[in-house]
Parts: C-alpha cells; structure tokens; sequence
C-alpha cells in the first residue's frame, strides 16, 4: 500500500499499479526511464495518479488530481483504460471532434 497525497496531507492508501504504463519495445514504463504510472480511483470518486519509481530512497507515490488532469494521464499513456473509469470516457466523448 502506498500513501496518497493531497497538497501535503495524507488521505488516502492504495494498492500500487502501473496501470498506464506502455511496452516501449525494451521496458514497462510511462515515457522516462525507471519511472512508472498508474491510476485509480478513491471511493469519494476523487481519481489518484501513482507515481512509481525503480530507484531505491524513491518511494512510490498517489496523488490526488482533478478529473481533468486524470484524462490527460489517460489518454497521453494509455486511453484503452478509459473502458475502466466511466467518468472519464464520458467526459472524452466530449473532446472537440475532427472536421470531416
């Protein structure tokens, strides 16, 4: 379980996932190297970035983040976990469309 922050207060402890990580051909990661993400969401509906790290004295992090924020983590590293967070497809549904 690790700690999740909001501003710098603890509110919250969740399982740790890398759910957003992407196979970049040689590792598991979010785009930096050793670096990993996840997400999830607390049961007041608030979402939760997982900020993890390969590097020992780094500890692995949650921080609480606006639901805008959450799509954007979505969709740059892995929208196929939109399917798992209703809210946040809904509200990507709304993004401005391409002109035909």
């Amino acid at each position: 379980m690790i700690n999740v922050y909001d501003g710098g207060t603890i509110v919250a402890r969740v399982k740790y996932n890398s759910r957003l990580d992407h196979w970049d051909g040689h590792n598991w990661t979010c785009g930096e190297t050793g670096v990993h993400l996840g997400i999830t969401q607390l049961e007041d509906g608030r979402y939760v970035l997982i900020h993890g790290y390969q590097w020992a004295g780094d500890p692995n992090v949650g921080e609480v983040v606006s639901i805008e924020e959450a799509l954007q983590a979505v969709l740059a590293n892995d929208p196929s976990e939109l399917k798992n967070f209703s809210e946040l497809k809904e509200l990507s549904e709304k993004l401005v469309k391409e002109k035909e």
